[in-house]
């Protein structure tokens, strides 16, 4: 079940990012962008969803809206989740959120060593608009046009 995040989401926000990006911080140098995130400052701006599965929080997102559409910041699914299809379910809900939005578009990044999050948004039909470094992190930008919802 997908809802909006609550400040008492907060701790299992945290954890899920600290587990899902920790296998990272090797390939990357340091510990990437999501593990040093203020959740309880982004859930109270909004646009933070959670993703209930068998009564505990296993994955969220974080979409925001900009000048350029809408951008899926973050997403994240607990290690002991994973392969349930909880990701799939998270970018579903992404996408549909766009296309409620009225966006053609939808966009996000990874970091260009978080190798197989780029092939599986290349599998679902994200294409890489460009690369940036920002923030000293080595930034993979895509984007996926949206057909009718």
């Amino acid at each position: 079940m997908m809802r909006p995040a609550t400040v008492d989401d907060v701790a299992a926000i945290e954890a899920i990012a600290q587990a899902a990006y920790s296998p990272y911080v090797l390939r990357i140098g340091r510990k990437p962008a999501p593990m040093l995130e203020d959740y309880r400052q982004r859930i109270e701006a909004g646009g933070v969803h959670v993703l209930d599965h068998a009564g505990q929080v296993q994955g969220f997102i974080i979409l925001l809206d900009t000048d350029t559409g809408l951008l899926l910041d973050n997403l994240a699914v607990a290690p002991d989740a994973q392969g349930l299809g909880l990701g799939r379910v998270l970018m579903d809900f992404a996408e549909q959120q766009a296309a409620d939005s009225g966006y053609t578009h939808i966009y996000l990044y990874t970091n260009e060593a978080m190798t197989e999050n780029i092939a599986l948004y290349a599998r679902r039909g994200y294409a890489q608009t460009h690369r940036a470094v920002e923030n000293g992190l080595r930034r993979v930008y895509m984007s996926k046009f949206l057909q009718a919802i």
